[in-house]
């Protein structure tokens, strides 16, 4: 077999493409590895609320409503639109602007949450709009509950400010209680 003399620029070029090929491969593996480390995510509904954004955990949404269905009850306290029935239940609809302390909508709601109180009982707020899905990583969630003084947790995703709102303190700190609305 004969072997025939490369030239200089023959030997650089199969060193540099070796070179390229080393360095795609170890990409390749950075971001297999990276895809397979994906932070969880704690995943929400969340609504526009005038010019900010709200969510709740969306393990705690059971139902989006039409507005409409609300029965107005006669000097009731101010957060409480009405009641409404729900599979059988009786639930009290509550204005979220309200219970947020004067929040005030772009638009009127046209929307009723129905979502779980954390004392295994159910309620529904009133919204803009029927909410979407979005995953919050949980470690921006965990670190704004540490900073959470009150029903409302400040979490930055995607350089976006979400307002995660926790249902049992909001509906505490109104005076929602156990069957029964004030």
């Amino acid at each position: 077999m004969k072997v025939t003399p490369r030239t200089l620029e023959e030997v650089q070029e199969e060193e540099l493409r070796q070179l390229l090929e080393q360095r795609a491969k170890r990409l390749r593996e950075a971001e297999q590895a990276e895809s397979s480390r994906e932070e969880a995510v704690h995943w929400v509904a969340e609504f526009p609320l005038g010019e900010e954004r709200y969510a709740l955990p969306l393990e705690s949404l059971r139902a989006a409503l039409p507005l409409r269905m609300v029965t107005p009850v006669p000097l009731s306290a101010p957060h409480v639109i009405g009641v409404l029935r729900f599979q059988g239940q009786v639930l009290a609809a509550l204005s979220l602007a309200s219970l947020l302390g004067g929040h005030g909508w772009r638009q009127d709601p046209a929307v009723l949450l129905v979502m779980e109180r954390g004392d295994g009982e159910l309620c529904a707020v009133d919204c803009e709009a029927i909410p979407r899905p979005l995953g919050l990583p949980v470690g921006a969630v965990e670190a704004a509950r540490v900073r959470a003084e009150g029903p409302v947790l400040e979490v930055y995703a995607d350089q976006n400010l979400v307002h995660l709102i926790d249902p049992p303190r909001l509906l505490s700190r109104a005076g929602v209680g156990a069957r029964h609305v004030r």
